[in-house]
């Protein structure tokens, strides 16, 4: 993909590494390839060029593989997004980060780890729902019977505050850090960010609906990260997964080797 989105960063990179140190390059065509060839690396040092996907998904396989904590992972970020790669400290120029490759340090990152073994490398973000469903008054094209139902069911139920049709909505959910309850059910939010932080824990912050004044961030700190309540969807670096109605983040202190520029 980087080839096709920009070869000639994809070029100069080469370039630069072939003339540090010795290299193989592999151009896997898909991610089945992807996959093999970073299974059979051996001793070599894997070097990802590519986008933020790439890079995400070079360390979902190192992790699913339990093979993360005994490699260190090189990026030369190419392509359109490259924001999680410059979150974690890797230069997004082709040639400063190929130099990074040959001169710089491994640093150990922590991550988010998910009970179904999904990997957070930068920020995971509950938003608000993404707007009412179609029984909170939004109309039904093409299903004229379930319009009927819904006339005679607002003809003897007191209507009540929706979100405008497409509108953000808050949420009800509950957020446990180490087993505190930071936030319940009781309580709507307008969003939940989790991210690692550099000493094993994760920094968690909920945003409470306002109600007049505006409502003050709840902000807390700890190894586990438990989230639950009506169905929900969560945005994991890019990548969005869901709906589903509980899941608990564990932080892996310096899970992740990645090779970044030495500090002077």
């Amino acid at each position: 993909m980087a080839r096709r989105t920009d070869g000639e960063s994809v070029r100069i990179a080469k370039d630069v590494l072939s003339a540090g140190a010795a290299t193989k390059v592999c151009l896997p065509e898909g991610p089945d390839e992807f996959a093999r060839m970073l299974a059979r690396r051996g001793s070599r040092r894997p070097v990802v060029i590519g986008d933020d996907r790439a890079l995400m998904r070079a360390v979902s396989l190192l992790h699913r593989q339990r093979e993360l904590a005994e490699c260190v992972l090189s990026v030369v970020p190419v392509g359109g997004a490259l924001s999680l790669a410059g979150s974690l400290g890797v230069p997004t120029g082709a040639v400063a980060a190929a130099r990074a490759v040959l001169d710089g340090v491994e640093r150990r990152l922590d991550l988010l780890v998910d009970d179904s073994d999904g990997v957070v490398l930068g920020a995971l973000r509950i938003p608000p729902l993404s707007g009412a469903p179609d029984h909170a008054g939004v109309p039904t094209p093409g299903r004229p019977w379930l319009r009927t139902c819904q006339s005679l069911v607002r003809t003897l139920v007191p209507p009540r505050p929706v979100s405008a049709p497409g509108g953000p909505a808050p949420s009800r959910l509950r957020v446990e850090v180490d087993g505190v309850t930071l936030v319940d059910l009781d309580q709507p939010v307008e969003g939940v960010s989790v991210m690692p932080g550099d000493s094993g824990e994760a920094e968690v912050e909920v945003r409470p609906v306002s109600v007049g004044a505006e409502a003050s961030a709840l902000m807390a700190r700890g190894r586990t990260v438990t989230v639950s309540g009506a169905h929900f969807r969560y945005r994991a670096d890019a990548v969005v997964s869901g709906p589903v109605r509980r899941r608990t983040w564990t932080v892996w202190e310096g899970a992740l080797g990645l090779t970044l520029p030495s500090r002077s």
